[in-house]
């Protein structure tokens, strides 16, 4: 298994984005609801990374506040849009921004929402740390998607499908195993919901909670073998 290519990830997105409501729209329905009601339990300031064209946008409250990145400037441009309708008063601001090196200050969110994301991202670890980075200890890493079943028949399918996947941007063939192990590397994140969706668990939602706690010193960048 080798990771996808950065600009050939957002190259492939520029050409979904004209089309991506329609098609992609309903069949994430269900997984993009469970994790924007997941993530707006858990706190008021959500950056949701791999915002897309906005679909989610009326999946949170009114009272949330939300900032969503993504490294498509098409698919920023039909949020933006979306936002134009003045609809979404819980979405402050929307940015074009690459996930392995997010603006933002440490400590920034309550809640960081990745829906379909870190499986299609160039190094899901390194944009793993810079969601630990910007979220406030105690803070949650909201997840959802399709993690391929690492044996029997299903498996070999799905890594056989990889290569001609990457050329549309996906990546069928990423095991959960390297969200735990990150996470057992990290040392203070906690796995704290692992959960099959409906109708058919092709889609997980995962809930990873921040555990350290806030001593008011630098953050510390951490660093995780090749």
């Amino acid at each position: 298994m080798t990771d996808i290519d950065h600009t050939a990830m957002t190259r492939a997105y520029a050409k979904w984005a004209p089309v991506y409501d329609a098609l992609c729209g309903p069949f994430f329905r269900s997984g993009r609801q469970a994790a924007a009601a997941l993530a707006r339990s858990l706190g008021r300031d959500i950056l949701e990374i791999g915002v897309g064209t906005g679909l989610s946008f009326a999946d949170y409250r009114s009272d949330n506040r939300i900032t969503g990145i993504d490294a498509s400037p098409e698919m920023i441009a039909k949020a933006t849009s979306r936002l134009r309708t003045g609809n979404h008063p819980q979405v402050e601001d929307l940015e074009v921004m690459d996930a392995h090196e997010l603006s933002f200050p440490e400590a920034s969110f309550d809640v960081i929402v990745a829906q379909f994301v870190i499986t299609l991202v160039q190094n899901p670890e390194r944009v793993l740390d810079e969601a630990f980075r910007v979220l406030r200890p105690g803070g949650s890493i909201v997840l959802v998607n399709h993690f391929y079943s690492e044996a029997g028949p299903l498996a070999a399918v799905e890594r056989g499908a990889g290569q001609a996947a990457r050329r549309l941007g996906l990546r069928p063939d990423f095991p959960f195993a390297r969200i735990e192990t990150w996470c057992r590397l990290n040392g203070a994140v906690q796995v704290v919901k692992r959960e099959k969706l409906a109708p058919f668990g092709w889609f997980t939602l995962v809930h990873l909670r921040r555990t350290d706690i806030d001593t008011g010193g630098a953050w510390t960048a951490r660093t995780y073998p090749a």
